[in-house]
């Protein structure tokens, strides 16, 4: 399923081999200012659901990432190491080299019908925002929803954006068929640090009001403050009206998700620490001294932050939603997902 438009361009050079896909990669741009930059690869994926390693602690075993490479470009993502298996670096190139699996709705159905799938949970929005800028051009996940809904197969999605308003008759119909939640990440309402660490993001109140909506339409839908950031969007003045916001809109689960930096993202975080908050390096060496996570006493300031409102705090380290039954019968609460962005 290869899509073309007009405001698309094209040169015979524009292609490249990327490591684990057989076939060459067609390299596409956009002629629209949040395109400025960044190239497209369109590539055919040899398998869609992605199993999730058991010594995982997230409560799922099945993913499914249409994307690779996230032009929301939030500094903290943790998702950014993951471009290094593609040749790319996880700073610059996880922003502006984006994967597009435009064959992804066709190879998911294929895997939903075999006889060895168990029909068991699968989340969207784990690694890169399946609803990130480009989704609305390449309109990848109404042919995903289409496929888990025939399969009857329980599902949950995660992003940050409203865009998932659009595919809103498709969820509607797969909760009647099976076991189905959203869920919206909100870091914050600063409008300082919501447009210093997600430059590309929607605004946090549209995804409030998405938040409403879904609530509205019968599809239960949870707000997660992720991830919490000290010294950035920590502060009770920050998180209180967030959580007023998200209680008014009917959130069927609060959580949040302290700042965790493994890998490559400690460095991507360090240079943008360096380059717009300087006052915070010390504190922040201090804290992620030898380690990913922030000490149990930081978890523990946030959580009661978070517990104050009555908000779930299962989710503050890693996130510990219950996993939706493979049956496909409703949970006796909304399942809510991770926060991994």
């Amino acid at each position: 399923m290869f899509v073309r438009w007009n405001n698309l361009t094209l040169t015979d050079d524009e292609q490249r081999r990327l490591p684990g896909y057989r076939d060459e990669a067609v390299v596409r741009r956009f002629d629209a200012p949040e395109a400025l930059d960044t190239r497209f690869y369109e590539v055919s994926a040899r398998s869609i659901l992605n199993r999730v390693p058991e010594k995982s602690q997230m409560p799922f075993r099945w993913t499914i990432n249409p994307y690779r490479g996230c032009t929301h470009a939030c500094v903290y993502c943790f998702a950014r190491p993951t471009h290094k298996y593609l040749d790319f670096d996880a700073g610059r190139d996880f922003e502006r080299e984006i994967v597009v699996k435009v064959n992804a709705p066709e190879v998911l159905r294929v895997e939903l019908a075999r006889a060895s799938w168990a029909h068991e949970h699968v989340a969207l929005g784990t690694n890169t925002d399946p609803y990130q800028w480009v989704e609305g051009k390449y309109r990848l996940m109404p042919g995903i929803w289409e496929a888990l809904r025939d399969a009857a197969n329980p599902c949950s999605v995660l992003t940050k954006s409203p865009l998932l308003l659009r595919d809103l008759p498709l969820m509607l119909q797969i909760a009647e068929r099976t076991t189905f939640s959203a869920c919206l990440s909100i870091p914050t309402l600063d409008e300082k640090a919501w447009r210093a660490t997600e430059p590309h993001t929607p605004s946090p109140r549209a995804r409030l009001e998405a938040v409403a909506e879904l609530n509205r339409a019968g599809i239960p839908t949870g707000v997660l403050i992720a991830p919490l950031m000290p010294g950035i969007n920590d502060a009770p003045e920050q998180v209180e009206p967030l959580l007023e916001m998200a209680t008014a809109a009917g959130a069927t689960s609060i959580g949040g998700v302290a700042l965790h930096l493994r890998g490559e993202v400690r460095e991507v975080f360090r240079g943008w620490l360096e380059a717009q908050r300087p006052d915070l390096v010390a504190r922040y060496e201090e804290l992620y001294r030898r380690r990913a996570y922030a000490p149990q006493e930081e978890r523990e300031r946030l959580a009661r932050m978070v517990r104050r409102r009555g908000a779930s705090t299962a989710m503050l380290r890693f996130g510990t939603p219950s996993r939706a039954p493979a049956s496909g019968r409703a949970p006796t609460r909304p399942a809510s997902q991770e926060a991994l962005f």
